[in-house]
Order: structure tokens, then C-alpha cells, then sequence
């Protein structure tokens, strides 16, 4: 487990915020519907009654939709989706059957039972429903056109005709609009019924755009073969053949909406009721194959059957009443709920606002998730004050560090200057030996900055370990003698890595220069290299007194030292392990420590292994 970081714990399930929350809505929603129930049953009327009539509007307004359906379809097989869209909008139940009730469609599932009459028949051949919106005209609905409509080459003929008749009305200044037929054929008329012959614009109706198409002719002449048996037996003299007029009012006798057939010169009285008669038969007859014929329309109360409530004073005074209770039951449980919730947070906050050498912690008085991060707050807090510690140490020990070999500078240089010694060469070495010192702990810390400001930049190239080693050993080989400890390599030849020679050896520099401090006379330290898989291992070993298992996981933390002293014997500056862990560590390895007091330490460096250079011939 990492150091200082608290261990994840298993919250309880009932100590959860989440199920805690959760049951609290769960109350709000159960008091809520407890009372929207009471409500129900203590503010309707004691039996819900079926609404009496109907809405005609709506029902118009299927019966228009399902005719035009019937107009423009030659039978019903497509008809079950249009009947479940206008079922689920208006909120009613619609089916239809033929004549011996055969059903057709119907929105309702199967199996339920027809309402006891129709509402409707629908039969565009006979009833007109488009004309006038609301009403029930006796006559063909406009929308049916069967051979009269347009296409092709007919309808885009006549568009040019009427496009050319409106811009003659607007070079007279007469505002026209052009409105299309059910078949398709464009008529150009006034929005407000002005007459043309006021602006001087009759010349614009030239006529051609009311000839007959010959779509619409071979129509019209279908319809007078149709039509002649009815009108003979009648009596009435055919004395031509029927010819179209365009009535934009769509008030047609025959049906058709603008579409207008006529015979000519029917006269008055019997004679033309007959002929007009005749006339509309055969209509029917030839639109017969182009509309889906005759259908029952059903219509029911529907799923979306609104209730009646009987809002009476008093029970508007029970709605308000049980609102409001159930609003200030909502509030007072919220509140206890939050008051718990936000009683820790709002001691977190104010632990975080207090002044940070106070190191203030927080009581955990709860076992969920709020607890959890009071305890984590402490032991940040904790690690805080510890770091706060060792600052404040730090502080004191780059002062010690450097005030040493400053004091003996100046005050071997004071001595010098006021002529009490003379500058022999041992005292210029001194001196130069304690600037070294100096030296040496700015250098430390700058390579501690460079490392935290992210600027440090290596120089990578193929080194042998074996060769890191020697160098690193021959660096400090006059040192170890002079210290009475045996200093030896033990590298495998094989073993390689791409590295900063520089930084390298002032890792290994550190190591070895630790160790030393650390080992008494007689006393060995001994440097190692070997290939473990994809990684190099460097080790170096001494036979020194060791480190305390409590002193381990801090030997590479920033001026810490497990021998207190000063001496510069056992003492160190307490920044060469650090610098140790950070050049390793942008190296791409890590550096780690073992030891068992009294049996001396072993620091481990593992670093990404290189390969050896192809040599050149």
C-alpha cells in the first residue's frame, strides 16, 4: 500500500448516501401518491359516468380524414394505420365494416365488441364532407378525380398557361393567386373576389386555360357514353356533349369541387332535374373503380376517456390542504435530511478555512461516505503537518549546511587578511575544500529544482554497465582507502543500457559516497550489474550498520536522515538519496532500498536494458 494513503474501505449498504437518498424519495413519492389516492376517491363523483354525445368536431374530423382516404384509395386495405393515428389523437375509438359488419379496421384490440350503432357511413360517391368543414352535403366528394386527374405533360401545359395569366394580371395590378384543383388543374383567381373587368384585365382570359385537357376530355367523353342510355330513356335530347366550367367557390351539383360537369343546354324545370340526374349517375358509375367502397364508421369512448371531477368548494379546500401538508412533510423530512448531510461537509469547510498551522481536523461521526472523506481530510492533514515538520527541518539543515563551511571561510580569510597566519598551501586547501562543500549542496539543490520544474534534460548513448562502474569505483577509490572499506566491481560484460553518462555517475556517485559514510573500516562496498529479462539491475552493497525498519520508507525523502548528527562523518547533507530517485526516475527505472540492521544495506537501481552497439568495420 502506497505511503500515508488511507486504506479503501466497504461502506455498510444502509449507510450509503445513495440508499439513504433513494429511501428519502421513495417517502416523498410514497406520502405523495398516499395522498394523490385520497384525493381520487374522496373528490370523484361515486361512479364514473360515460360521457353523453360526442364531440362532433372530432368526430367530423375523422369522418372528413377516412372519406378522403376512401376518395383517393380504390379500397381499405391500407387503411389500419390512418385509423390508429387518428385513434391516438383524438383519444377515441374508431373501426369500420362493411355493410354486413365486416370489420375493416378498427383501433381497438381484437375481440372487443362494436358499439351498438354506427356513427357514419362512409361514402365519397354520395357524401361530400370537404365542401363545408362540419357539414354532411349530399352530393361526390371533391377529392374523388379518378381519370379527370392531371399528369405529365397535361398539367405542366396548363401551369404555363396559368403562370402566364397571372403575370397579365399583374401588369394590370391585379393580385392574383394560383390554387390547384383535387385533379390537379391550376386556376388563377383573386384572394378577395375582385373582378377583373374593373382594371381592364379582361384581355388576360384568353380561354385556353378552361379547354379540356385531353386526360380531362377522355374523361368527359367516357362520361356522355355513360350518360346517353340514362338521358334517352328520360326523354332528353343529349343535343351535344358535356363540356367542363371551373368554379374556384367549388359549389357543384354534380359533385367534384372544382371539377365542374355540365350538359349543355338542359333547359329548365323536370327535363333538366332528369338530365342532371342522368349526369350524376354516370359520375358515379365511372369513379366507382377509383374510391374504396361504402364503410360503417364506428366510434367509440376510447382509452383517452377524460373523468369528471366534482370540484366543489369544500374538496378544492381538501386539494390545497393535503397539497400543502404533504409540501411541508416533503420539506421537514429534506431538511433533516440535508441538515445531517451538510453538518460534516460544513465542518470540513471550515476545517480547510482555518489557518494552516493550526493543522485542524474534523470529528468522524458518521460511517458513509462523509466519514470516509473526514478521515481522508485527516490524514491530509496529518501528512501536512509532517511536511510542514520536515520544512521547517529542511530549512534548518541547508542553514547548517551552508553557515559550516562559510564560518570556516571567513574566518580563515579574516585571519589571513589581518596578516595573523600566512595562505600556506594547507590552508588554501581547506579552504578549497569547504567550497567544494558548498559547491556541491547548490549543485544538489539545483538538480532538486530542475527536476521539479520539469527542465531536466538527459543525454542518452549506449554504456556498458561494467565500464559505469569502474569509473564510479575509480571516483572514489582513494576515499574507501582512506577509510579503511575494500571497494569492489562485480558486472556482467553482457550487460548494457542507454543512459546519461554524466547523471549516471553522479547516481552511483551518491550510492557509493552514502555507503562509505555508512561503513565502518573493515567494511566492504561492492558495485553490481546484471540482466534481469528487459532490465538492468545495478546494485550497491555495504556491510554497515544497516537501517532501522521504521527509518526504510524515508531514506529517499528530501534532507531526511536517520543519524541525527552533524558530523560530517555519519551526517550528509540529506539530498543525495532524492536526487538518486528523481535521475533514476527519468531514466525510466526506480531505485529502492533494503537493509536489516547490523547486516549492512542494499540500494537497488532497475533501469530499462539496452543493447550493445553494432561495432563499425
Amino acid at each position: 500500500m502506497p505511503q500515508g494513503r488511507t486504506p479503501k474501505r466497504r461502506i455498510p449498504l444502509r449507510k450509503r448516501l445513495l440508499v439513504r437518498l433513494l429511501f428519502v424519495s421513495a417517502l416523498i413519492a410514497v406520502c405523495s401518491v398516499a395522498a394523490t389516492a385520497w384525493l381520487a376517491v374522496t373528490t370523484t363523483t361515486s361512479a364514473l359516468k360515460e360521457e353523453q354525445g360526442q364531440d362532433l368536431a372530432a368526430d367530423n374530423s375523422i369522418l372528413t380524414q377516412l372519406s378522403g382516404y376512401a376518395a383517393t384509395h380504390p379500397d381499405w386495405s391500407g387503411a389500419r394505420h390512418t385509423v390508429r393515428v387518428l385513434a391516438a389523437r383524438t383519444g377515441r375509438r374508431i373501426a369500420l365494416t362493411t355493410a354486413d359488419r365486416t370489420l375493416v379496421a378498427d383501433s381497438a384490440p381484437r375481440g372487443t365488441p362494436l358499439p351498438p350503432r354506427p356513427a357514419a357511413t362512409v361514402d365519397p360517391l354520395r357524401t361530400d364532407t370537404y365542401t363545408e368543414s362540419g357539414a354532411q352535403l349530399s352530393g361526390i366528394d371533391p377529392r374523388v378525380v379518378g381519370p379527370y386527374r392531371l399528369r405529365g405533360k397535361d398539367r405542366t401545359k396548363l401551369d404555363a398557361l396559368a403562370a402566364r395569366r397571372k403575370r397579365c394580371y399583374g401588369r394590370y395590378g391585379l393580385q392574383t393567386t394560383v390554387v390547384r384543383a383535387a385533379n390537379g388543374r391550376p386556376m388563377v383567381t383573386a384572394p378577395d373576389g375582385t373582378d377583373s373587368s374593373g382594371y381592364g384585365a379582361t384581355v388576360c382570359e384568353d380561354g385556353q386555360l378552361n379547354i379540356p385537357s385531353p386526360t380531362e376530355r377522355k374523361a368527359l367523353d367516357a362520361l356522355s357514353d355513360l350518360a346517353r342510355p340514362c338521358l334517352e330513356q328520360a326523354g332528353t335530347d343529349l343535343g351535344g356533349r358535356l363540356f367542363l366550367s371551373f368554379d374556384p367557390s367549388g359549389k357543384d351539383p354534380f359533385g367534384g369541387g372544382y371539377l365542374v360537369t355540365k350538359y349543355a343546354k338542359l333547359g329548365k324545370g323536370a327535363s333538366a332535374r332528369a338530365a342532371q340526374h342522368c349526369i350524376l349517375a354516370a359520375r358515379r358509375i365511372q369513379l366507382e373503380p377509383y374510391v374504396a367502397p361504402a364503410a360503417e364508421l364506428f366510434l367509440g369512448i376510447g382509452d383517452q376517456n377524460p373523468s369528471r371531477f366534482d370540484m366543489s368548494p369544500a374538496n378544492k379546500a381538501k386539494v390545497v390542504g393535503t397539497a400543502g401538508l404533504v409540501l411541508a412533510v416533503t420539506v421537514a423530512v429534506t431538511a433533516v435530511v440535508a441538515v445531517r448531510l451538510v453538518r460534516p461537509l460544513r465542518a470540513l469547510t471550515e476545517a480547510a478555512g482555518a489557518p494552516p498551522e493550526l493543522h485542524v481536523r474534523v470529528p468522524v461521526t458518521t460511517r458513509d461516505e462523509t466519514g470516509i472523506l473526514a478521515e481522508a481530510f485527516n490524514d491530509l492533514t496529518g501528512r501536512r503537518e509532517r511536511l510542514e515538520a520536515q520544512r521547517k527541518a529542511m530549512v534548518s539543515d541547508i542553514a547548517h549546511e551552508l553557515r559550516s563551511p562559510l564560518t570556516n571561510i571567513r574566518g580563515w580569510l579574516e585571519v589571513v587578511r589581518d596578516g595573523v597566519v600566512d595562505p600556506d598551501p594547507a590552508l588554501l586547501d581547506s579552504l578549497h575544500e569547504e567550497a567544494l562543500v558548498l559547491q556541491r549542496i547548490i549543485d544538489d539543490l539545483q538538480d532538486l529544482a530542475a527536476v521539479d520544474a520539469g527542465t531536466l534534460h538527459l543525454h542518452r548513448e549506449p554504456l556498458r554497465a561494467g565500464d559505469l562502474l569502474e569509473q564510479a569505483a575509480a571516483a572514489h577509490r582513494v576515499a574507501a582507502d582512506g577509510a579503511g572499506v575494500a571497494l569492489g566491481v562485480e558486472a556482467d560484460p553482457a550487460a548494457w543500457l542507454d543512459a546519461d553518462p554524466v547523471r549516471m555517475r553522479q547516481v552511483l556517485g551518491n550510492l557509493v559516497s552514502n555507503a562509505l559514510r555508512h561503513t565502518p573500516a573493515g567494511g566492504a562496498v561492492t558495485l553490481a550489474a546484471r540482466r534481469e529479462g528487459d532490465d538492468l539491475v545495478l546494485t550497491v552493497t555495504d556491510t554497515g550498520a544497516g537501517i532501522a525498519p521504521e527509518d526504510l520508507p524515508h531514506v529517499f525523502d528530501r534532507f531526511w536522515r536517520a543519524e541525527k548528527s552533524r558530523s560530517r562523518r555519519t551526517g550528509g547533507s540529506g539530498l543525495g538519496l532524492p536526487i538518486v530517485r528523481h535521475l533514476v526516475a527519468a531514466h525510466g527505472g526506480t531505485a529502492e532500498a533494503a537493509s536489516e540492521p547490523g547486516a549492512g544495506a542494499v540500494f537497488t537501481l532497475r533501469l530499462p536494458a539496452g543493447r550493445q552497439p553494432r561495432e563499425e568495420p
